[in-house]
């Protein structure tokens, strides 16, 4: 039986109908985006409350609405590794973690480095270059999670109570409180130091009733516990580079369209841009307050700088080169290598 000739346009037009309205549908689609992270809720102290502010701004205008940002900062949804696995398994959106990062992704230690980066300028060109991209690559494909950009937690510098330093020989015999990670013991170890793993709460308490005799924190984090009350002096060496990861669970990056995803990724760009540029601006305020509470502030010359490195440097590595694959340390190495010959 032929098909009446007037039912044609009649299906033609549904089908036009149908495929527009499925366009308007997804158009129309609201999306849910919880970010997580641990830091002080309070932007005037924290680089991370900046950061998640400055994304969550850009993704509702750049997405017209579309995508809900909800912000849950100072450990609202738990710890950096409690909601890293959340993430992992797609319960939470997104965060912005670092330390932790290690427990889920191992070669993530190899920017903790000693010494591995001489200038944030350097550090920059790495982690938004070749090699930072492949190494957010390699995570994704290990991990299922995506990394969006990389932010900073700064250099960490020393402090102590009663001694200068100025070369690793004044770290001889020194009790400094360290995170409890054993690259980090590896290296105070290898600079002469006793490497005392305390709790950072517990940290200031410590340096006050000379149970330890400094710490190593990033500078706007000695300001932040205010270490200078314990503590008179602090030696700008910058033995570490600590960076913040700005993951997305892969559940909710696949349900996003792709003109969505563009603007997540765009939006969080900027917001690690935003993040580094503030924990900077930090730092240079925290060096200024120090030397205003009579803390004696130093800066190694390039000599010491180097002793500090070949100290530190080789007995990391070496460590490493047993729990993470050593192309990504010789991959690092050279990234900063051609890195710094474009200043």
């Amino acid at each position: 039986m032929k098909r009446p000739v007037n039912l044609v346009p009649a299906i033609m037009l549904s089908t036009i109908a149908f495929s527009v309205a499925s366009v308007s549908h997804a158009a129309d689609q609201k999306y849910v985006l919880k970010l997580a992270h641990a830091d002080s809720v309070d932007m005037s102290v924290s680089r991370k409350a900046v950061m998640a502010d400055t994304f969550a701004k850009e993704v509702k205008a750049k997405s017209n609405g579309r995508i809900d940002v909800q912000i849950f900062g100072a450990g609202a949804l738990g710890g950096e590794r409690d909601y890293v696995e959340g993430i992992k398994n797609g319960f939470i959106q997104a965060g912005l973690a670092s330390g932790v990062m290690a427990n889920f992704y191992p070669p993530a230690m190899v920017t903790d480095i000693p010494y591995l980066f001489p200038s944030d300028a350097v550090a920059d060109r790495v982690m938004d270059g070749p090699f930072g991209q492949k190494l957010s690559a390699d995570f994704q494909a290990k991990t299922g999670m995506h990394n969006l950009c990389f932010g900073e937690v700064g250099f960490r510098d020393f402090s102590t109570g009663k001694k200068a330093i100025h070369s690793p020989k004044d770290l001889a015999g020194l009790k400094i409180r360290v995170q409890e990670t054993p690259l980090y013991v590896t290296e105070m170890k290898a600079l002469g130091a006793q490497p005392t793993p305390i709790a950072f709460p517990e940290t200031y308490t410590a340096l006050q009733t000379g149970v330890v005799d400094g710490e190593e924190n990033p500078i706007p984090t000695m300001i932040f516990a205010k270490f200078y009350e314990v503590q008179k002096h602090v030696t700008l060496d910058g033995h570490n580079y600590g960076i913040d990861w700005f993951i997305v669970s892969d559940k909710f990056w696949k349900s996003l369209p792709s003109d969505l995803q563009k603007v997540v990724q765009d939006a969080a760009r900027d917001a690690c841009t935003a993040e580094r540029r503030v924990n900077r601006k930090f730092t240079a305020e925290g060096v200024q307050t120090l030397k205003d509470k009579g803390v004696t502030v130093y800066t190694p010359t390039a000599a010491e700088f180097a002793e500090f490195r070949s100290a530190a440097q080789k007995p990391v590595i070496d460590w490493l080169k047993t729990n993470i694959d050593a192309k990504w340390i010789d991959d690092a190495l050279g990234a900063v290598k051609e890195a710094e010959a474009k200043k």
